[in-house]
């Protein structure tokens, strides 16, 4: 073989030498690399399987701890009634005892649940809600609007407070009917289920759950 062409090859081969070397090296680093990719991969798979919520009854009711009486609907009402009040002697009405008033007034009626009442159930990824029935939670008078008119004076038979008193208290009875009447207690239960249902599906993970409101 020609000397020129023995160095010529000597030299080839010395080139190719520290490219196999380094393609040698680089494949430890490369093996590295993917088995730290694979390790946080499964590191995040995992960690995101722990931090899952976990719907429980006690994270419901603590959620809706704060909210023992949910008043869901309000009846503003204005009310006028005429009061009149005869004495009586043994079915006979005693005449000129005869004494009247009117009276009118504003007030509300407020309807809704109360949540203490409410029952949760959690069975795998079944939640349901017990709602208690809706009632009327309070009624109250506005006193600052009451007006009476037509006021009588009968000094035989007088006007007193009491009649003011257990006028107005069965006046509100036969508004509190008739607000039943148009659907009041109906439209709170309906309203109160749809507030819990939000509060509930806003929790994180609820997405994983089948929510029963009955």
């Amino acid at each position: 073989m020609p000397l020129l062409h023995r160095e010529k090859k000597n030299e080839e081969e010395e080139t190719s030498r520290p490219r196999k070397r380094w393609k040698f090296r680089l494949w430890p680093i490369v093996l590295f690399l993917a088995l730290m990719a694979g390790s946080f991969i499964m590191g995040a798979v995992l960690t995101h399987q722990e931090s899952e919520p976990v719907i429980t009854a006690d994270l419901l009711g603590q959620q809706l701890r704060d909210i023992q009486e949910l008043s869901t609907v309000e009846y503003h009402y204005t009310n006028m009634g005429r009061f009149e009040n005869q004495k009586d002697f043994y079915g006979w009405k005693v005449p000129f005892t005869t004494k009247s008033f009117i009276v009118a007034y504003d007030g509300v009626i407020k309807a809704g649940v109360d949540l203490s009442e409410m029952k949760i159930e959690v069975s795998g990824k079944t939640i349901t809600v017990t709602m208690p029935e809706a009632k009327v939670l309070s009624h109250e008078m506005d006193e600052e609007s009451l007006e009476v008119y037509d006021e009588t004076h009968n000094i035989f038979n007088p006007i007193e407070i009491e009649d003011y008193t257990q006028f107005t208290a069965d006046q509100k009875e036969s508004i509190e009917a008739r607000a039943l009447d148009n659907g009041l207690l109906t439209s709170a239960a309906q309203r109160a289920e749809n507030t819990v249902r939000g509060l509930i599906e806003a929790l994180p993970g609820m997405e994983e759950y089948t929510l029963t409101i009955v």
